[in-house]
């Protein structure tokens, strides 16, 4: 079935809307995921697991972008790993429910994530 305009966007992991407010300004009507509220979030906000509502609602949308927790893998967090200071890791799990849906999405986290085959962007 072909896609409708604008083409609906999914973002879990939405935190406060910066992605989300990137793709809106590029035309695409965004629905944020967050297990936090997000008072500040600006468009369509869900407060839910992440994983849980897009296997429940995947087929809802075109395209679907992730944010999963960064501080695993963040060098601003390495002090605090080294005492002992644990990070959630959903990389994996969250790749893996994507994969599944068979829907085309991207997957955004820090350098030395382990991401498949990324693309580093950075404005020098």
């Amino acid at each position: 079935m072909p896609a409708t305009f604008p083409l609906k966007l999914l973002d879990l992991y939405c935190g406060g809307g910066g992605a989300s407010y990137g793709y809106e300004q590029c035309g695409f009507s965004v629905t944020g995921v967050d297990i936090a509220p997000q008072p500040k979030y600006r468009g369509k906000f869900i407060q839910c697991d992440a994983i849980k509502y897009l296997m429940d609602h995947f087929h809802e949308y075109d395209i679907i972008h992730a944010s999963p927790p960064c501080q695993k893998y963040s060098k601003s967090t390495i002090q605090f790993r080294r005492l002992g200071k644990e990070y959630p890791d959903l990389i994996g799990l969250t790749r893996d429910a994507l994969f599944e849906t068979k829907k085309p999405y991207v997957i955004e986290n820090v350098p030395g994530s382990p991401l498949i085959r990324p693309i580093e962007l950075c404005n020098k």
